[in-house]
């Protein structure tokens, strides 16, 4: 077998239309003479289809009873032809699709006229018999020329479908590699604009970083940590209370009584829900605190809670630390020493400054994140219509290979 041609696809159909000039042209010029002479036939129907009407109308307005009825039947008749033609349409630019659907379609619409012809006519005579044989003679007319267009279509245009195809198919590939190029310069700019949006993410939130580390909004990020592990040493000093704290509680908003004032229980639920809270805003030596811890006492020590003896024993010895031994004094200490530099820290007018600094930071962050929300969305659809754009001018390549191949035995290969 020969070695294949190699073509790009700019210069494939210049190649082509050299190769089989000679064969397509005069077969599509031919094609549009049938066509511009097909179309005179039909203008020419039209305007004796007018004629039929016009005199038909004549002649009801006479209001003769000899021709009355026979002048309605082709005054109606007439504006069926009239409206049969003007549904007829003649392709301007002549392909074999537009040809083949224009031989159907007229087809079908002089079919319906011979009907009506062979029905109607005989019943219009003897009268209209001009106008009815004027409108005969450009019928004929107009189906004899069908009927040279329907034989060239079978013979002679059918050998050039496949060439007019690929041809198309030519220009079908030219848009497509259009289209995938502009797809891949958008895709390169939606990546291009990300990495800039993703740049400005991260410079922005090592700014907000940055901020966080130094001067008072640095000392309170401080401050903050530490109030966190104050709260976790709270909760943990507290964890042999919690299970009775909660009975207690219990029984105070359910039970029969559990001797704790409003004030009481509102600190015990303090106690429960934020004991760092709860502790840093006593007064010293939590007295509060004492006196809830002297009722739980009392409650224990009556069963009231039903604890377990090991829950039991393990409460009491923490009340007795607790209350006794002052063994929260230095814990409180800090944790008011901790909460009174976050309420400094909070309300000076730098914090405050660098909090306005940094919810504008963030909120430039959300926004940005945002817009690259956006441009991963576009990304993905331009990456998918980039695919199937280059899968289709595969197929489209293989498929004008193969129709030259058919036609002219000649192996391309379109790169």
């Amino acid at each position: 077998m020969s070695e294949a041609l190699n073509f790009s696809s700019t210069d494939i159909k210049v190649w082509l239309e050299h190769e089989t000039g000679s064969i397509f042209n005069p077969v599509h010029a031919k094609a549009q003479k049938f066509l511009d002479d097909i179309r005179k036939s039909i203008d020419s129907l039209s305007e004796t289809s007018k004629t039929l009407l016009d005199n038909s109308g004549k002649e009801i307005e006479r209001r003769n009873m000899r021709t009355y009825n026979r002048a309605r039947a082709l005054n109606k008749l007439a504006k069926l032809f009239i409206d049969r033609m003007r549904q007829i349409k003649v392709p301007d630019r002549v392909t074999y699709e537009r040809f083949s659907t224009f031989v159907q379609e007229t087809q079908k619409a002089f079919t319906v006229t011979e009907v009506d012809i062979r029905n109607w006519f005989p019943r219009i005579s003897p009268f209209f018999i001009l106008d009815r044989r004027k409108f005969l003679t450009a019928f004929e007319k107009a189906k004899l020329q069908w009927k040279e267009l329907e034989n060239f279509q079978t013979k002679e245009y059918v050998k050039t479908k496949t060439l007019e195809e690929t041809f198309q198919l030519i220009d079908k590939l030219t848009s497509l590699e259009k289209q995938h190029k502009e797809l891949g310069e958008r895709k390169t700019k939606v990546t291009s604009d990300m990495s800039i949006v993703e740049k400005e993410i991260a410079e922005t939130r090592q700014k907000m970083a940055n901020l966080k580390t130094i001067g008072g909004i640095g000392q309170l990020s401080q401050t903050g940590s530490e109030i966190e592990a104050l709260t976790a040493e709270t909760k943990h000093s507290l964890q042999h209370l919690q299970k009775p704290f909660i009975k207690l509680q219990a029984l105070a908003t359910h039970g029969s009584g559990s001797g704790l004032t409003p004030e009481e229980l509102k600190k015990l639920v303090q106690y429960l829900e934020n004991p760092f809270e709860a502790l840093s805003t006593e007064e010293a030596e939590y007295p509060l605190l004492k006196q809830m811890l002297e009722k739980l006492r009392r409650s224990i020590s009556e069963d009231e809670l039903k604890l377990k003896l090991e829950k039991v024993r393990k409460a009491e010895q923490a009340i007795n630390n607790i209350a006794m031994n002052n063994s929260l004094a230095t814990l409180q200490q800090r944790c008011k020493a901790a909460n009174a530099r976050k309420t400094q820290l909070s309300t000076s007018e730098e914090v405050a400054s660098t909090q306005k600094d940094l919810a504008k930071l963030n909120e430039h962050v959300e926004n940005l994140t945002r817009n690259k929300g956006v441009l991963e969305a576009e990304e993905i659809i331009l990456g998918r219509n980039y695919s199937e754009t280059a899968d289709k001018i595969h197929n489209v390549k293989s498929e004008i290979e193969k129709n030259i191949f058919s036609f002219m035995s000649k192996k391309v290969t379109i790169t």
